[in-house]
């Protein structure tokens, strides 16, 4: 009775070894299929004044050439408008004499990238008419024009929706009003930072905030309408007021501000794509 007690104790005590090695041994595979990123490019902010001119481009005016959305503000580079300041970049809308402008910053010519994971630390602005977005554009848009280029929308937010954020994807197989999107709540996106990610590889695009998933598009016959995305994008960063999505702006609304705390570029160690 004994001995076959310590066999059996033996028996098991070898199982439960066995299995243990076997979990081991798939945790560690499970490892070592987890990309590795390594952060290839950034912007923390730390140099009040203009933003970094060898970053950061302008679009400048009204968009009436045909990317403006019938929005109501002009885009300047104008200080109080954008700026560094206290370790962010702030953009502020602002309403004087019934005219609004705003800024809109892009890489674009300076640092585009293909696939990664980009991330931007922000407070959003808040206000029935605000549109503020992050997002990223084709860098053969010159030449193909949108929707052709593709548009990714990490993040959008619109005023008279407040705590909504939405990502989207915009190409030749669905724009403007896309199918391509997804939505989460982010109840204090005016009073708090949170982290605004895309995850892009060859295969699918991941949208989240804070880490947390709540969107993928990953169409499963990828073509140049449904899948523009295996080339370069350059970021962009704007507040708009009011247009086809802003829509109607309240008319008491004179300012929003959106902070980012910081935008970051990361990429698979040994896949770095990057044009400058």
């Amino acid at each position: 009775m004994c001995a076959y007690s310590k066999t059996t104790s033996y028996k098991k005590i070898l199982m439960h070894i066995s299995l243990l090695l076997i979990a081991l041994q798939f945790f560690s595979c499970a490892l070592e299929k987890e990309p590795a990123y390594e952060l290839v490019w950034s912007d923390d902010f730390t140099k009040n004044g203009a933003p970094d001119s060898t970053f950061w481009t302008y679009d400048i005016g009204t968009g009436s050439n045909g990317w403006g959305n019938n929005e109501i503000q002009s885009y300047t580079r104008d200080p109080k408008n954008v700026r560094v300041e206290n370790d962010l970049l702030i953009i502020d809308a602002i309403k004087e004499n019934d005219q609004w402008t705003s800024a809109r910053l892009k890489t674009q010519g300076r640092n585009e990238w293909q696939y990664g994971k980009i991330e931007f630390r922000a407070k959003l602005p808040q206000g029935v008419g605000t549109w503020p977005a992050l997002w990223m554009l084709g860098n053969d848009i010159p030449t193909v024009g949108w929707p052709a280029c593709g548009e990714i929308d990490i993040m959008e937010h619109v005023g008279r929706n407040p705590g909504v954020v939405q990502s989207a994807l915009h190409n030749s197989s669905s724009y403007g009003d896309t199918f391509n999107k997804g939505e989460t709540s982010v109840p204090d996106f005016h009073s708090a930072f949170h982290i605004y990610q895309l995850i892009w590889d060859q295969h699918k695009m991941d949208f989240l905030v804070d880490d947390k998933l709540f969107y993928t598009y990953a169409p499963q016959e990828k073509t140049d309408a449904t899948w523009p995305y295996n080339k370069p994008y350059f970021i962009i960063m704007n507040i708009a007021i009011g247009g086809g999505f802003g829509g109607q702006v309240d008319p008491q609304l004179k300012h929003a501000r959106m902070e980012i705390d910081y935008v970051k570029v990361y990429q698979r160690s040994g896949k770095i794509s990057q044009t400058n």
